[in-house]
């Protein structure tokens, strides 16, 4: 499993409200792997130095570690305290909506991605220039007040691979929308079968893949075979080979893994010249391939069988925490009116809108912009628009 947990938190809506906190890893398929769950009462620092505590039980605290969060200061103060040796990055989409909200330039936005995805620095400073030449203040901002090391793929100072927002736990926070109205010990059982079914499922596919590495793995190197055949390598010394044609020349290092183009060293998947001097040396474009991404990685992520709770009466609490006495979480009196239920959608995020019309009935438009003259018709499917 790579090294790069995403954390964040959802509020829940029982009677006792609190808020779920996730940190979820990705296996070497791309797929979606949680590794933790904690309910405390709020987002705090307390609360998150707390979770990550034992989160770092688990997974251990070196400096192959990345934390991939948003830049909420509570969440930030928490993993320096904790976590000594991994390097922390912030969630690029966040970033972008918190440029999107507070410079109000959408249409730099562009260059901005552009910049996240540069491989290599040479790459990231012409769109870092593009930037403040338009807008001084989002450069500014983006270079002091949230660091390139926190949001650029070159200047990362760990291995966050091709990981670079929290999507992975936000999807995941979908995914319990109603679990997250359920009693506790009710939410617990639905996140249990859940992660019961997708392992077995997984364990399922990945004992039936027939190639060295995962499907998607597969499917991504595939195509860079076929494109490095108009590619000439030259071998400049037993380990190392300039790799020309192309957009962008090559100088390979077969044996540490690198290539000048920075692909190779940062997904740790072949680039397409390391494809091609593999071709020359030769050696096989599988054995440059992060062990991470393989078959054999996969099969063991999902080795083990997660059981169901069972009844009360089965569970072998620790004494420890059998002696504590906990009391039930303090609620302050509801609000008037009809309680929320979703959460505020951020700055630029889209969300569908079921616009239907009065007179005939179809999503999409609304009564004045009705073309249709008789009946009720089947209409259009919702669409996206901006909220």
């Amino acid at each position: 499993m790579r090294k790069v947990v995403g954390i964040d938190g959802t509020f829940l809506k029982g009677q006792y409200r609190g808020v779920l906190l996730v940190a979820m890893a990705q296996d070497g398929n791309g797929q979606y792997y949680p590794l933790a769950w904690g309910i405390v009462d709020s987002e705090n620092e307390d609360a998150w130095t707390w979770f990550l505590t034992q989160l770092k039980e688990v997974i251990g605290d070196t400096d192959e570690l990345a934390l991939i969060s948003d830049r909420a200061p509570s969440i930030k103060k928490a993993i320096s305290t904790v976590f000594e040796k991994a390097h922390h990055g912030a969630c690029v989409w966040h970033v972008a909506q918190n440029i999107r909200n507070k410079f109000k330039c959408a249409n730099i936005m562009g260059s901005y991605w552009s910049a996240v995805n540069a491989y290599r620095c040479e790459d990231f400073a012409g769109y870092m220039i593009e930037i403040s030449n338009r807008y001084p203040r989002v450069a500014e901002y983006l270079e002091n007040e949230v660091g390139f090391e926190k949001w650029s793929r070159c200047h990362y100072p760990g291995l966050r691979y091709n990981i670079t927002t929290t999507n992975m736990v936000e999807s995941l926070n979908s995914m319990l929308v109603n679990a997250r109205d359920f009693p506790y010990v009710a939410l617990l059982d639905v996140i249990q079968e859940k992660m019961s079914k997708w392992w077995n499922d997984r364990r399922i596919v990945a004992m039936a893949i027939i190639t060295p590495l995962t499907l998607s793995r597969e499917s991504e190197l595939r195509p860079r075979f076929a494109q490095s055949n108009g590619r000439h390598s030259s071998q400049l010394n037993p380990v190392t080979y300039h790799v020309k044609g192309g957009e962008l020349e090559g100088v390979v290092d077969i044996f540490n893994k690198t290539c000048t183009c920075k692909e190779f060293d940062i997904d740790k998947l072949p680039c397409v010249h390391a494809v091609a001097a593999a071709h020359h040396a030769p050696v096989s474009v599988y054995s440059l391939v992060s062990p991470y991404y393989t078959k054999e990685y996969y099969v063991l992520a999902y080795g083990e069988t997660i059981y169901p709770f069972g009844s009360q009466s089965q569970w072998d609490v620790p004494n420890e925490v059998a002696v504590r006495i906990v009391l039930p979480r303090e609620v302050k009196d509801k609000k008037r009116g009809r309680p929320k239920t979703s959460r505020f959608p951020s700055v630029g995020e889209f969300r569908k809108q079921k616009n239907r019309c009065g007179k005939c009935g179809a999503y999409g438009h609304y009564k004045k912009k009705c073309n249709s003259e008789t009946g009720s018709t089947e209409g259009n499917p919702p669409t996206d628009v901006p909220v």
